[in-house]
């Protein structure tokens, strides 16, 4: 005796179609995004050690 054939569901071919397979791998670089917190402030790197030596120790 042979083993019945299984006639195919509709419902288990459409799933098979949709999630037969795994999605493509993604590298980290596209899963992070980068931006600034806050808008960057022109005045915070303009101390110079040596003009406040020189304006106030002189």
């Amino acid at each position: 005796m042979q083993p019945a054939q299984k006639t195919p569901d509709p419902a288990e071919t459409a799933r098979r179609a949709r999630f037969g397979k795994l999605p493509e791998r993604i590298c980290l670089e596209e899963m992070v995004e980068e931006r600034a917190a806050t808008v960057p402030d022109p005045a915070k790197n303009t101390y110079n050690a040596d003009e406040w030596l020189v304006r106030y120790c002189l």
